[in-house]
Formats: structure tokens, sequence, C-alpha cells
């Protein structure tokens, strides 16, 4: 049961994942702190759209601040009593982190070491994250397991990742701090961000622009839904551990075409594919093991690609005015 007393820290709230969690917490009956800087990497638009959204719930109150800011963060709980945080701040963006290695360093790291010391000072019951499957890197093994070794990186992003799961993992040791990993796969849906393969597609078939295929369509990825995704992390969230690692995917590899192909066919419109070769950081194929999350948190992704493609083409069509031809 939640319980609508406890404030409950969601940072990165005006965000993809952000906003999901923080709507469907809201729903469920706690008052949701949600933190987000609102920074350019995408649609500032897009992004205060989905706060307004937020905004309507009179349990949800909102702070434009960057996690770097460890007064400002210290302020909010000296003034409301934060109870659980969920981090889910931070720079995204594999292959951005070739280009601005500075800002990952700054809210990956810096951020990251600012919510575990408030979370040493004022006791929090529960310390839940957002990793990434990128931590996975060349690992040549599948399906990714939490057992498998992650000392391979092949992009900033997925080092600053596995840099918080190092750190949240020191400080669960240390101070007693229960710490939740959650190592993302391929995340789509309904308010998706723009820079993701579902939404540059479907932008560019709508427009009639050439859509790029990287490793000349080699790729296989996990695509989970984000209700899916959501109702994993809420299960992270109520079922504190003293420290653990979870894989969230839909344990169902995809390849890249198939991926297009249903986009085509839900739109009703042939993609023009410019075939291009792999891109530095990324990876030919991700598929998540994801027996200890169903074990441990009952994690039981249920979407199917086609129902998740089909609802973001929905909310696509909906959000930027285009009629269903």
């Amino acid at each position: 049961m939640t319980n609508s007393n406890e404030a409950l820290l969601v940072t990165g709230s005006a965000g993809f994942i952000g906003f999901h969690l923080s709507k469907r917490l809201l729903e469920t009956g706690y008052a949701v702190i949600g933190v987000d800087n609102l920074n350019p990497y995408y649609d500032v638009n897009l992004k205060r759209a989905r706060l307004d959204i937020l905004k309507s719930h009179e349990n949800f109150s909102f702070y434009q601040l960057d996690i770097q800011d460890l007064q400002g963060l210290k302020d909010i709980f000296k003034e409301r009593r934060v109870t659980k945080i969920c981090n889910l701040a931070a720079q995204a963006g594999v292959r951005y982190s070739l280009k601005d290695p500075f800002a990952y360093q700054k809210s990956n790291i810096e951020g990251f070491l600012n919510l575990l010391e408030l979370a040493r000072e004022y006791k929090v019951s529960n310390f839940v994250y957002a990793s990434s499957s990128s931590v996975y890197g060349k690992n040549r093994k599948s399906p990714y397991s939490v057992e498998d070794r992650v000392d391979n990186p092949i992009s900033l992003y997925a080092a600053t990742k596995k840099a918080n799961e190092l750190m949240a993992h020191a400080y669960s040791h240390l101070f007693e701090i229960p710490c939740t990993g959650l190592r993302y796969f391929t995340v789509y849906g309904p308010w998706g961000r723009p820079d993701m393969a579902l939404f540059l597609f479907t932008d560019a078939i709508l427009k009639k622009r050439p859509i790029n295929v990287y490793n000349y369509g080699e790729m296989r990825r996990d695509f989970t839904y984000i209700d899916d995704i959501i109702d994993g992390t809420i299960r992270a969230i109520e079922r504190p551990v003293p420290y653990e690692i979870f894989n969230l995917g839909n344990s169902d590899s995809v390849g890249l075409l198939d991926f297009i192909r249903v986009i085509e066919e839900e739109l009703g419109q042939e993609a023009e594919k410019n075939m291009m070769p792999l891109q530095p950081g990324d990876v030919p194929e991700t598929v998540a093991d994801i027996r200890q999350s169903r074990e441990l948190l009952g994690f039981n992704p249920r979407t199917p690609l086609r129902e998740g493609i089909r609802k973001f083409i929905s909310w696509y069509r909906e959000y930027y005015g285009i009629d269903d031809c």
C-alpha cells in the first residue's frame, strides 16, 4: 500500500521515464517531489508539456533545479520530508557523450554523489536509480545477465552508469542505505525522447524524409514498453533491499529491420532507408536476462511490440496534430 504522507523525490521528473513514473506514483497515492533542470538536450517544450500534466495533481510539487546544485537539493530536504529517492536525472545518450563528455561527468557523477550524500544525511528508506543496458559494453554473452562482468564499457555514458553502481554499492555498505540499480533496456512509448529510434523513424517517415539504418540493419534491440518499465521501477521502490541490480527489459531481442517494418505497417507508409555503418559507442545486440527481476521483483513485461508502437504513433499524431490518413 502507498502512503499519501510519504514524499518521494523523483529526479528527472520532466524526462520520458521520470514523467511516466511520477504520473503513476501520483495516481496511486504518493506525494511526489519532482526535480528537473529542463536542459535543452532535446525539445524543452516536450518536457514542459509533460510537466503540465504532472502539475495538475495536487500532490505534485516541482523544483527546476540541477542535481549538481547540492545546496539547492539540501534546501528541498530541509523544507520537505523526503523518505525515498528515485534518481532518473542524468545526461542521456551514448553518442552525445562523444561530443560533450563533461556534461556526463557533472550530472551522472557529481549529481549522483550529491543525492547519495543526501540519502545518507537524511536517512532515506530507499534509493533507486537508473542504470543502463549500455554497461554491458563489449559483453559477448547473450542474454545479458546481472551476474556478468561489466568491465568493458564502450562509451563514457556507459562508464558513468557503471560508476553509479559502484558508488551506490559503497554507500550501501558504509551507511546501510538500501540501494537498487535498474538497468533499463531500450525504453519506448508515448512521450518518448526525440533522439530515440522510434521517435526518429516515425517523425521522418511521416515527413517523407529518409531514415538512417545503422550497421546496415544488422542490429537487434530488447525494446521495452514504458508501462512495463514503470511497473518494475515501482516494484523496486516499494521493495527496499540492501543492494541489488536488476535488468528491466522485455527479454526478447527484435531485429532493427523488423522494428522498422512494424512502424511502416502501422503508419501505412514505407521508409526510404539510408544504410549506414555501426556508430561509435553502439553495440549490435542487446537482450536482457530478467530471471532475477521476475523472481525478486515480480517483474513481468507484457506489452507486445506492435501494441507499444501503435500507442506511440497514436500519441505522436495527437501531440503534433497530424491526421491519421
